[in-house]
């Protein structure tokens, strides 16, 4: 015979109440926050998997932010070069109507003046600022201003030549800005000539490029860099670059007439050199130049250049056209930029579908293993009530059970 003391039946009961009671708590709990799992004793599988998510949810938010970030810089600074190209657009239009033979000095003043303040307003482009407050065409240097006058009045570059990277996935990167040296800076300038060592008093004009082609092979294996030209007191042109010896046609001096070296075109224009005596001339053809430089020096020529002579005609002319040639490679460059940026935001843009695509996904599993099914939540709990109810009344009965009460 198995005796069962009123201490084991109080205990036992109030173990059993309580047990119904934790239950009861839990599915409230669940109702109450929405989710099936609040601790990992719920269901500790699904906890483990959801802890998982979770960091993983955390690294997209992450990244997601980079995302955002990138796309921001990006679309800022393509707006900006946007903007230089139309500055620049107006630009080249004075600079063609400045090439009107007809203007007055009063309208090359004028023009001058426009320029002037289409070179504050490029400047300003330049040193646009990000949300932050930092210029986004300084490199590294972000507090740094992108291009600032000098005392001469010049515009020059002020940062660094540094590429800012951010990573928007594991293992992806993008660059989100642009060294303002590299866009308006190192732009590929006009070929010119330069009087190196002229006795005679003539002088060099009329430089262009006619033949690329044949500019590449007057330097094969190597790029092209500056041509040395010759003239004796009998007429006869000879050139030269760092390879040796190039042919000039023609090679006979008449002044004012062109002559073709490697591709090249270039006019002199005054005497023969003196006896015993040889003026030298170069031909920059490699050179770089700032896109601020060119409209600086259109603006000087415009108000310095002496039209009343032949050599200050001719002078202006050049100005007019190597002006017209450095702001068009301004302009490439530019878009050259403008398509690398487009390329960057499809990767960024890809990038950002990708990080949505993993939070949908993520967020679904997780749901399925965290989130409470109302229905049968609900269902429980007015089981739970009931069982707990009926455990209650059962224990009460019982608990007054005794052998007094059969005294």
């Amino acid at each position: 015979m198995i005796r069962i003391s009123s201490q084991q039946i109080f205990s036992g009961g109030i173990n059993r109440l309580q047990e119904l009671n934790t239950s009861l708590n839990n599915t409230q709990q669940q109702i109450a926050t929405g989710k099936r799992v609040n601790t990992p004793s719920d269901d500790p599988v699904a906890a483990a998997r959801i802890l998982r998510l979770d960091q993983e949810l955390s690294r997209v938010e992450t990244y997601q932010r980079n995302v955002d970030l990138a796309d921001n810089r990006l679309k800022q600074e393509e707006s900006a070069l946007e903007s230089s190209i139309d500055v620049i657009q107006r630009i080249r239009e004075l600079t063609v109507q400045a090439g009107n033979g007809s203007l007055s000095a009063n309208d090359r003043r004028s023009i001058s003046s426009e320029l002037e303040e289409r070179l504050g307003q490029l400047a300003n482009i330049a040193n646009t600022r990000d949300a932050s407050g930092e210029y986004i065409f300084s490199g590294f240097q972000g507090a740094v201003k992108a291009f600032e006058q000098n005392e001469f009045g010049n515009w020059t570059y002020q940062g660094d030549e540094g590429q800012r990277i951010l990573e928007i996935d594991d293992g992806v990167t993008v660059p989100i800005s642009d060294a303002g040296k590299d866009i308006f800076v190192r732009v590929p300038a006009a070929a010119v000539g330069e009087n190196t060592n002229v006795n005679s008093g003539a002088t060099i004009s009329g430089v262009s490029v006619i033949n690329e082609a044949d500019l590449q092979a007057g330097f094969p294996g190597s790029f092209p860099d500056d041509i040395s030209i010759q003239i004796d007191e009998n007429g006869d042109i000879t050139a030269s670059n760092s390879l040796g010896p190039l042919t000039v046609t023609p090679a006979t001096y008449q002044s004012g007439e062109p002559f073709e070296i490697a591709g090249v075109e270039a006019t002199i224009s005054g005497p023969l050199p003196a006896a015993t005596t040889i003026d030298t001339y170069t031909l920059k053809i490699n050179e770089k130049q700032s896109v601020f430089g060119t409209i600086e020096n259109l603006i000087a020529g415009l108000n310095s250049i002496d039209k009343t002579n032949p050599a200050g005609q001719a002078a202006y002319d050049d100005l007019i056209a190597n002006s017209l040639i450095n702001l068009d490679n301004a302009q490439e460059s530019i878009i050259l930029k403008q398509t690398e940026l487009g390329g960057r935001m499809n990767a960024v843009e890809s990038t950002k579908t990708f990080l949505e695509d993993s939070s949908v996904y993520s967020n679904e599993i997780r749901s399925r293993l965290q989130d409470v099914d109302y229905a049968e939540a609900i269902s429980n709990l007015s089981f739970q009530s009931f069982v707990l109810q009926a455990a209650q009344q059962s224990f009460a009965q019982v608990s007054r059970l005794s052998l007094f009460d059969r005294l």
